[in-house]
């Protein structure tokens, strides 16, 4: 066995999906929290939702991580923000406060910190945005820009399913009304935030 095809077993080895993994499973649950949403499947672990009353289109895909003896899947919310003007940048939001949530902090990972300061200011004070930021559930919320224009890539807690083999079960952790309510509100407004920039 040459090195080449070693390292080709090696990378195949740790981006298998896990044993167990049903693909569109826990998107299926996801299709049953986001109900009244038009659903189009684009494979078995990803699909477009379109949301009539606001126009709003985003995509879930669903990302196995396998842990020992059992795996994840988790579902990444993409939201495609289109703009006209150049620019590349990267962006980390989370929450601050160490008990309650007090705010949101913005923190430029990639990207030109003059050209985007004004944007991470807005993301920081925005009333309408922090109002449905602050109750939603997330693990990991970027903004991504490139030549296409924004992507906004969100892991939420919720709508997440947990596989176990020892002893075996399967739970899916579901996406209640609140958090639904505050993550469509929160995909609306960083449309109209993002358009601006």
């Amino acid at each position: 066995m040459n090195l080449s095809s070693w390292r080709q077993n090696l990378f195949e080895f740790w981006h298998r999906a896990p044993s167990g993994y049903r693909p569109g499973v826990t998107l299926g649950q996801v299709r049953r929290d986001l109900a009244g949403l038009d659903f189009t499947p684009r494979s078995a672990g990803l699909g477009v939702f379109h949301c009539p009353q606001s126009a709003l289109e985003f995509e879930v895909r669903e990302r196995p991580q396998a842990q020992f003896l059992m795996h994840i899947v988790v579902c990444e919310w993409r939201l495609r923000v289109p703009c006209e003007r150049p620019g590349q940048a990267r962006i980390g939001l989370r929450h601050t406060g160490a008990i309650r949530r007090q705010g949101v902090a913005a923190r430029l990972l990639a990207g030109e910190a003059e050209q985007w300061a004004p944007l991470l200011q807005k993301l920081c004070s925005d009333q309408s945005l922090l109002e449905r930021l602050l109750p939603l559930d997330f693990k990991h919320l970027e903004l991504w820009r490139d030549e296409q224009g924004w992507q906004v890539r969100l892991e939420h807690f919720g709508a997440s399913e947990v596989v176990n083999r020892l002893p075996g079960f399967r739970r899916y952790i579901r996406l209640s009304a609140q958090q639904r309510a505050a993550l469509l509100g929160s995909f609306t407004e960083l449309y109209k935030l993002l358009r601006e920039f």
